[in-house]
């Protein structure tokens, strides 16, 4: 059984049809790239796997749990995660408070025991804090752990965004650009760093990336979006040779 499987996913913005009839399927550890030109409809179906937007028509199933019409924290806690294009991190907050957070929708404790420090408050804090700084030190950030989020270096703050979204204890990984505003060998690095997260947390992931050498280094295979449809799908040296795609992201048509 695919871990997250997609049928017929459709959705308009007022009459505008950002993604139309979407159907995918992604494995268990798979590592799989979402690509297209900009306005292809990529970040929606992000929006849609994540509930932030409810899907006009179609299916979204993880496991055997329909995730169409839930909220974002309920999907979250079924098992998926993202980062975004944009870094969004609690910038005010420390490196670890910002890791802390991600476990708050699974506190052992009510909210007249948080708001009174009694019964299993301290406990709990204590264990969510050894957690996130665990993980942290796993992400080698845990020296940083008192820093204020926005006084990393751009390239930490990807990466503090990656240990959030694994904190929540992941399935399936949903990484939305994470190469933007880096340099060649920064993207090298994150190459590698991408693949010993999925080896490390046996986990599966998806991504949307527009650096070629990016996806073409390290997804297993591609989906391509244009205009909200899907023009091709397959392993990279086959859509890196596909006519429709050359057109979709040059603009003109290729002959076959």
């Amino acid at each position: 059984m695919p871990l997250l499987e997609i049928s017929g996913l459709t959705h308009r913005f007022a009459g505008l049809c950002a993604v139309a009839d979407f159907n995918f399927s992604i494995e268990p550890q798979e590592l799989v790239g979402l690509i297209g030109p900009n306005g292809a409809g990529k970040t929606t179906v992000f929006n849609l796997i994540t509930g932030v937007y409810k899907a006009s028509e179609g299916s979204i199933r993880l496991g055997e749990a329909e995730l169409v019409g839930l909220t974002p924290h309920a999907i979250t806690s079924l098992g998926i995660a993202r980062t975004f294009q944009n870094i969004r991190l609690f910038k005010e907050l420390s490196v670890l408070d910002n890791v802390r957070i991600a476990h708050y929708g699974r506190i052992g404790y009510t909210p007249v025991e948080a708001l009174l420090h009694i019964g299993r408050f301290r406990s709990e804090e204590k264990r969510i804090t050894n957690i996130a700084l665990d993980l942290l030190s796993v992400f080698k950030l845990v020296e940083m752990a008192g820093e204020k989020a926005k006084n990393l270096p751009y390239g930490l703050q990807r990466r503090l965004e990656i240990t959030r979204a694994l904190a929540t204890g992941p399935k399936l990984l949903l990484l939305d650009e994470p190469a933007a505003g880096m340099n060649p060998n920064e993207i090298i690095q994150l190459m590698e760093f991408i693949r010993w997260i999925r080896r490390t947390f046996s986990v599966t992931i998806m991504l949307i990336e527009h650096q070629m050498r990016l996806v073409m280094g390290i997804c297993e295979r591609l989906v391509v979006l244009d205009f909200g449809a899907t023009i091709a799908a397959g392993i990279c040296s086959e859509i890196q040779n596909n006519p429709k795609v050359m057109e979709a992201y040059l603009g003109v048509e290729v002959a076959p």
